[in-house]
């Protein structure tokens, strides 16, 4: 459990909760405790499927402009290392991740929401990268994974002019998957997230390796993939389960192991 953020788990849903008032901002810490909780839910086998929240107010309004404002070129090095590596391990996290988003999401946090699989947002959200405002650029996934969501032409839009998008735009350009009352953000991440309990965990982590690493790849090479996570399935003792319960009881009524 760290200052800043805290794992809470219930239900087989871990909320990776960001709680550093009054805009959780991404300093080095924050950065660190992000990356120890993703990887505490990863290894929690109890653990099927996560949520990043950053409150009722607000997501995350971006790094620590104070921590960087004065750092050496040196110590800005450690810091890009270090927010890169806490959001891989955030992104690599073999199970379903959800970000609910309330407020702002800008700059490292929006950056944070898109190392997760789905993105819920509150109506009255905001989401943007000012980076360039400040004289930089993002640095902690902002020109990669923003591109490979919404495609090269509405990222260098939202990247080359700071602006901030709300909701409804996010929604259109396909940067949110849904957006709900302001209230019922988290809410409706849980039910989202509950959705995915019943499925197979094993089959459910070389679902998202196949989608996430086929999408780095060619199609032939993709689909090599594909066939090797689908193979290596026949292994587990889940696959048995499903496709024996399949053959008595119809689709959706195993009972998984995670084994």
């Amino acid at each position: 459990m760290g200052d800043f953020v805290r794992v809470e788990t219930e239900s087989g849903i871990a909320t990776i909760r960001l709680d550093r008032p009054p805009m959780n901002a991404l300093n080095s810490q924050v950065q660190a405790e992000i990356g120890a909780a993703a990887a505490q839910a990863a290894a929690d086998p109890d653990v099927r499927s996560v949520i990043l929240y950053g409150g009722e107010k607000l997501f995350a309004a971006g790094a620590d402009v104070k921590e960087m404002a004065e750092a050496s070129h040196a110590r800005v090095m450690e810091i890009g290392i270090g927010i890169q590596e806490a959001f891989k391990t955030v992104a690599r996290i073999p199970k379903p991740v959800i970000a609910a988003i309330t407020g702002y999401a800008l700059g490292g946090g929006l950056e944070l929401a898109l190392c997760a699989d789905f993105r819920i947002l509150g109506e009255k959200a905001k989401v943007g990268q000012p980076e360039i405002l400040l004289g930089i650029i993002p640095g902690a996934g902002g020109t990669q994974r923003l591109p490979r969501l919404i495609g090269p032409s509405r990222a260098k839009d939202l990247v080359f002019s700071g602006r901030i998008a709300d909701a409804a735009e996010a929604l259109r350009i396909g940067l949110a998957d849904r957006v709900v009352p302001d209230a019922e953000v988290y809410e409706a991440a849980r039910q989202l997230a509950a959705s995915f309990a019943g499925a197979a965990p094993l089959a459910l982590r070389a679902a998202k390796q196949a989608i996430n690493e086929g999408l780095e790849r060619d199609l032939d090479a993709g689909l090599e993939v594909e066939r090797l996570h689908f193979t290596g399935l026949f292994g587990t003792e889940d696959q048995q389960t499903g496709m024996r319960s399949f053959l008595a009881n119809g689709p959706g009524k195993a009972t998984f192991s995670g084994r």
